[in-house]
């Protein structure tokens, strides 16, 4: 069955994770992306720990299912083959500094000279207003000024940052889904736009979403850090005889079944733990109960006994145990795929199951320049003599 965006071609111009994540996410459902990069490779192919390959594991999973082409788009003859890509694409992402941007003709309106229907997705920091737009940044700059920070570590301890670029990789969601739409009113209309995103846009989005500004607004409550607890209900680790788990009592049928388990059905009743705020509050009495039950019990035994009574109960896995676990196993949420000199390597399967339209990994990650044969002289129509004097004088 044909992919729900066959048809539709993009030009990946971007960096790292955001805009690179983007472009895969269109991939995957059957876009055909084509990767642009300098002549010898970008430089988040380079980045470590490196394979054998000399490739950055996370740059193969980033870079599935897309073609690598190298171009210069520097000069004139590089630019004059872009404009020729361009013309037959429907999307561009990309991620430059404004000042690169400019000079590279990557603006909208630029584009839309060459392409008047063109979807184009820019990915930044800070976005293209306001007093910090032409500052530079990352994942970790966007949780440290968002608020993220502030509130995630142990009461004791400073402001920690997630080492999950969930900022990064959230900003690719919100700019794959932009292009998406965009492709939909394109369709309705015959109009392309430009789709912005920004890492701190998004940072500040989730956390404002969890209701941190609207209680600092409302109430003048600034959380505070609480290390693996919840706020407002309760939640938190603890260590069982082989390893550690996550428990989550939220709602009241689920502080009755605790109570229950605990042989403490008394408990169920008692005003100090009357609702998840008071639980919350009180969650110290029953940290010291959950620390007695659970610390004589197996990892096992404790899943096996709170999955019987029906209260949520995880695991603190580490990586190998993660990739060994059942449910992820069951779910196919991992798939091996060949890659050049390393053999079969483990990538994250398409997160989103569909009944009709599944995205899939249908091609590893390209070596630098591997389809610019396919691209130059398929696409473009360039004679092998044309694109052997490219490849001498550089610009490819």
């Amino acid at each position: 069955m044909e992919q729900v965006l066959a048809g539709v071609r993009v030009l990946d111009l971007s960096r790292y994770i955001a805009g690179p994540f983007c472009a895969t996410i269109l991939a995957d459902w059957g876009a055909e992306v084509i990767r642009i990069e300098a002549p010898g490779g970008a430089e988040d192919r380079t980045q470590g720990p490196l394979a054998p390959s000399g490739d950055n594991l996370r740059y193969t999973m980033i870079a599935r299912n897309k073609k690598g082409i190298t171009l210069d788009m520097a000069g004139p003859k590089g630019q004059e083959i872009f404009r020729r890509l361009l013309a037959k694409s429907d999307i561009v992402v990309e991620n430059y500094s404004p000042p690169v941007k400019e000079k590279l003709g990557l603006t909208y309106e630029a584009l839309k000279q060459i392409k008047p229907d063109v979807i184009l997705v820019t990915v930044s920091a800070f976005g293209s207003t306001g007093p910090y737009r032409h500052r530079l940044g990352f994942d970790q700059i966007a949780q440290a000024e968002s608020g993220a920070m502030s509130f995630t570590g142990f009461p004791d301890g400073e402001p920690t940052r997630s080492h999950l670029a969930w900022v990064d990789l959230s900003t690719a969601l919100h700019s794959a889904l932009g292009a998406v739409l965009a492709l939909m009113h394109r369709n309705k209309t015959g109009e392309g736009q430009r789709v912005e995103t920004a890492l701190l846009d998004t940072a500040v989005s989730w956390v404002s979403f969890q209701g941190t500004a609207a209680e600092y607004q409302a109430m003048g409550l600034t959380r505070p850090r609480l290390g693996n607890a919840s706020y407002y209900a309760f939640s938190d680790t603890f260590k069982a005889r082989d390893g550690v788990v996550l428990v989550a009592i939220v709602s009241e049928p689920l502080w009755r079944r605790m109570a229950e388990l605990l042989g403490r059905p008394e408990l169920a009743d008692d005003p100090r733990f009357a609702g998840d705020t008071a639980r919350y509050e009180h969650r110290h009495l029953i940290n010291a109960m959950l620390d007695e039950w659970i610390g004589q019990r197996s990892v096992a035994d404790v899943l096996a006994t709170m999955g019987k009574a029906r209260i949520p109960c995880g695991r603190v896995n580490e990586v190998g145990e993660m990739v060994a676990d059942p449910q992820v196993a069951a779910r196919e949420l991992l798939q091996m795929v060949e890659l050049p000199g390393l053999g079969e390597v483990i990538h994250p399967r398409v997160a989103i199951q569909m009944s009709s339209t599944p995205g899939k990994i249908s091609a590893r990650a390209p070596r630098v320049g591997e389809h610019n044969e396919e691209v130059y002289r398929g696409l473009l129509g360039l004679a092998a003599q044309e694109l052997a004097a490219l490849q001498a004088e550089g610009v490819v």
